[in-house]
């Protein structure tokens, strides 16, 4: 057997996890000096790739000095947090990364005090310290405040410091030391984390930290093998949480990280991280282990959705012309195989059987569901996200509570301030950063948040950054005043004439451009007003002898506000919907005929 290592690399967005484990591929020779790969090549997913974000934690195997040593790369985002927890459960060390200029940010703190709450002793990795505006002196003293305020021990305090540039490709323990490779790193990361605690000799157990689903094999299980040995057709059982009997059955295969491959193994043995197929019902959290095993394996519960999205067929005039996917049971399907691979969403279907109530943990979590299925041909109605309130038993109603830290410019601070307050939002913390910055920590509820970004960007000049996560669930702060304009909406259906939308630039903001195909009912921009409007944008001018058509080509019209999915999600109300379609995202009402829409609001009040 070879000598092994478990490691994960936790950071906050963007600090730069992917980029060093690229390096840290290369330098170990796990690709051929000729051969070609892609820069983040951990990043897999399109989408990844595109948002420069890690959503799936992965899991890579690198040799160096004749030591395995298996890395996993974590999301840094909150919204993929039960990625990151069941992750920690499989491995005996962790390289927190740090970025020079940054410092510690909410992500640091929530994926360290995991780490620490498993008892794991992490290597601090400043990353990024030729920055030239890398301030490395404080973010040091930022971190070991950051350790002693989430409670870790001594020893955990007592952690080893290397400097790098994971761009670049070198580390090293002191700032003055030689800067020409990862091989400092390599060599703290066989010293610092210890060598898995194997039982060869007992009942073989394994407990299962992701689920992915393969059309030809099945249900695919990954997790980290604590005791025993696995072969091929091996007989198991799996038992969850309670100790309750899951299923039996044989292992049809095992599969073992090689490189940036995962590779076919006839046996397996503790310590080790493998991917294993046989298994149907098999869930996150459960253990698989030998029949005579009574006893599973100690895990951490799945963390309950915070946040709630109603998903229907596209029912628009226009549903079918842009997609190929448009059916319930299409839709139903989808959504059934999201599940097989994603724990952490809850999918209910209503009882009116025309929509489905999908859950998860943030909207960058349901957005990014919404973006894959609308690449793969899906046409969608999406409707206002809601937040998940809790009812206790005594009557009072708790709601999920975020902690948001925001860095802006100094002149800017007072009308963040006053919106956050207006929003519910208790400020926790505030610091000068230096050089006119400003950043600031406040605890408020989420649903208070929703739609809140694009003020915020306004609101800051487009200067200020802002970081959200999950705090807990606290009591019930009242009612939150919502967006404070109505919309602009379409009376009929044909294409948008310039002439009509010059008319109404004085009316508010348009969304929508000439040539554009609309609708009775879709919203067409924002009016500047509180009430909704009525808007005819087909009406063109009425030619005479003293009007003629080409005059039209005088016309100048502002260039249309076009917002990204998950700014549309945010800024629809609960009478509206967001129509996504693989060209397109519209906005428009839930109810299109105005009539009905009028009765709708007189029942309402």
């Amino acid at each position: 057997m070879q000598s092994l290592r478990n490691i994960a690399i936790i950071a906050h967005v963007d600090h730069g996890k992917t980029t060093l484990l690229d390096n840290l591929l290369k330098q170990s020779g796990t690709f051929k000096a000729h051969q070609e790969i892609a820069e983040r090549v951990m990043d897999s997913n399109d989408l990844e790739r595109e948002r420069g974000i890690t959503i799936l934690a992965k899991c890579t195997s690198l040799v160096w000095k004749d030591v395995r040593i298996n890395i996993v790369d974590t999301p840094g985002h909150a919204d993929f947090g039960g990625e990151v927890e069941r992750t920690l459960s499989m491995v005996d060390g962790v390289v927190l990364l740090v970025d020079a200029a940054e410092g510690t940010m909410p992500q640091t703190k929530f994926v360290l005090s995991k780490a620490l709450r498993l008892g794991l002793h992490p290597i601090v990795v400043i990353n990024k310290v030729d920055r030239l505006d890398a301030r490395i002196k404080e973010v040091e003293e930022e971190i070991l405040e950051l350790f002693m305020a989430l409670e870790a021990t001594e020893a955990q305090c007592n952690f080893p410091v290397m400097y790098a540039s994971g761009k670049s490709g070198w580390a090293s323990s002191t700032l003055e030391g030689a800067r020409t490779d990862l091989t400092p790193l390599f060599e703290l990361m066989l010293a610092q984390v210890p060598v898995p605690k194997i039982t060869l000799e007992a009942d073989f157990s394994m407990l299962i930290t992701a689920r992915e689903y393969d059309p030809y094999v099945g249900r695919i299980l990954t997790g980290r093998i604590f005791t025993g040995v696995l072969k091929t057709q091996q007989a198991v059982k799996v038992l969850n949480q309670k100790n309750e009997w899951v299923e039996n059955a044989r292992i049809t295969k095992i599969m073992a990280f090689r490189g940036m491959e995962r590779l076919p193994i006839e046996t397996a043995y503790a310590g080790d991280i493998v991917v294993i197929a046989g298994l149907q019902q098999a869930n996150v959290t459960d253990t698989v282990c030998a029949p005579a095993v009574q006893q599973a394996l100690p895990a951490s519960p799945i963390d309950p959705p915070t946040l709630s999205i109603n998903f229907s067929v596209n029912d628009s005039p226009l549903a079918g012309s842009e997609g190929s996917k448009v059916t319930f049971s299409l839709l139903r399907d989808r959504l059934m195989r999201e599940l097989e691979s994603n724990v952490s969403i809850q999918v209910t279907e209503s009882p009116t059987k025309d929509s489905f109530e999908v859950a998860g943990r943030g909207e960058l979590q349901l957005g990014i569901l919404i973006e894959t299925m609308r690449r793969e041909g899906f046409e969608l109605s999406i409707s206002r996200p809601r937040v998940l309130i809790k009812t206790e038993t005594d009557g009072s109603k708790l709601e999920p509570l975020e902690e948001i830290q925001i860095e802006l410019d100094d002149a800017f601070s007072g009308a963040v301030i006053e919106s956050m307050s207006l929003r519910k939002a208790e400020m926790r913390d505030l610091r000068p950063m230096g050089a006119g910055r400003t950043r600031i920590i406040f605890i408020g509820p989420s649903r208070g948040l929703i739609g809140y970004y694009g003020t915020f960007l306004t609101e800051t000049r487009g200067t200020g950054i802002m970081h959200r996560i999950f705090h807990s669930y606290g009591s019930y702060r009242g009612s939150i005043g919502g967006r404070r304009n109505g919309v602009l909406v379409a009376m009929g259906s044909g294409e948008a004439v310039a002439y009509a939308l010059f008319n109404l630039a004085d009316r508010g903001k348009l969304f929508i451009a000439a040539g554009t195909k609309v609708y009775g009912g879709m919203i067409v921009g924002e009016h500047n007003r509180n009430n909704d409007l009525e808007v005819n944008v087909l009406k063109g001018k009425q030619l005479t002898n003293m009007r003629a058509a080409t005059a039209d080509a005088a016309i100048r019209l502002s260039p249309p506000v076009v917002m990204k999915l998950e700014e549309a999600i945010a800024y629809i109300q609960d009478d509206e919907r967001v129509e996504v379609t693989p060209q397109s995202i519209r906005l428009r009402k839930a109810i299109l005929d105005p009539s009905k829409r009028k009765r709708m609001e007189k029942t309402r009040h």
